[in-house]
């Protein structure tokens, strides 16, 4: 039996953070939709996603500090981090640290194209 790559839907717009999760779901991941920072730093340290979609703007802890908490724990080595923001600026000082930066409005189907990519791809 295959098992289905695990993400983790990092986004308070609950609109934004449904296409996000609708987009991977549809690309053969298990999902789990977070819609603040400190639950989503509690869920970083409690499991080993394959990829992770992140708001940079998030309620309670910012997603810069959230991004730096999955690159400094050596157990999400290879786990995917796209950052999903409209800040273009912030992104931008955050993108050597991320696999892949999306300046939002982020469609479904950009969204379902590019993990679909990913999908079980190794990190390199």
């Amino acid at each position: 039996m295959e098992t289905k790559p695990f993400a983790l839907v990092i986004e308070d717009n609950e609109d934004q953070n449904l296409v996000f999760t609708t987009a991977l779901q549809q690309a053969g991941y298990a999902v789990e939709s977070i819609f603040n920072g400190e639950t989503a730093r509690q869920r970083v340290a409690a499991t080993i996603p394959d990829m992770v979609i992140l708001d940079l703007h998030m309620p309670e802890v910012d997603g810069n500090v959230i991004l730096g908490d999955i690159r400094a724990d050596k157990r999400l080595h290879n786990t995917r981090v796209i950052l999903a923001t409209a800040d273009a600026a912030f992104a931008d000082s955050l993108q050597p640290q991320a696999d892949l930066v999306l300046l939002k409005p982020i469609s479904f189907s950009q969204l379902h194209q590019l993990v679909s990519r990913y999908k079980f791809r190794p990190k390199e």
